[in-house]
């Protein structure tokens, strides 16, 4: 045996594959955080979109998530991996979005067709599925798409929706009868 102790990588220790890039890139590297942009882009616009309904908006609030990422990474402390991190920028900037352009967006919806989401990370629902997403009420839309389809604990999403942990439960169940009722399904 070796009396030389065993260097784990911080990407190992950490279980983050970012890890790397992300240090490179709070050193102002443009090159690493453009890595991160392309490896994480479609599930933050898979993201937007669902929260949001609308392609133009999704866009924009994926945008606004990465320039906000970048002037904030230099504070990512790595207490929670860089796609959770960088999801949690994504959904508070929906969720200001609709704050400050709510009678916008009511005018706006449904006029925008809802394109098939490129989701590289994990399949992505057919596009029926993701229409009735998209119709489904706001707080229930957004509970299904964290908890349901993103994977967050309702405790997690409570936090980022800025709701009771109850209130994400009711909600989840509520968007769940809401989906099988739209598709046709029946809900248990």
């Amino acid at each position: 045996m070796s009396s030389h102790p065993v260097r784990v990588s911080s990407e190992a220790a950490s279980g983050d594959p970012d890890t790397g890039l992300v240090a490179r890139a709070a050193g102002g590297d443009v090159d690493a955080f453009e890595a991160l942009y392309r490896r994480h882009a479609p599930r933050v616009y898979g993201l937007c979109l669902r929260l949001t309904g609308q392609r133009e908006a999704a866009e924009d609030c994926a945008q606004e998530a990465f320039v906000a990422a970048w002037r904030a990474l230099a504070d990512f402390a790595g207490r929670s991996r860089f796609s959770t991190w960088l999801q949690s920028i994504a959904v508070r900037t929906v969720l200001a979005r609709r704050r400050g352009l709510r009678a916008v967006h009511e005018v706006a919806e449904g006029e925008h067709g809802l394109p098939e989401v490129a989701d590289t990370t994990r399949g992505a629902p057919p596009l029926d599925v993701e229409r009735a997403i998209a119709r489904l009420p706001e707080g229930a839309r957004h509970v299904l798409v964290l908890v349901g389809l993103y994977g967050y604990s309702h405790h997690e999403a409570a936090a980022l929706l800025g709701i009771a942990e109850g209130t994400t439960k009711a909600q989840l169940h509520r968007a769940r009868a809401l989906l099988a009722a739209a598709l046709d399904l029946e809900h248990p």
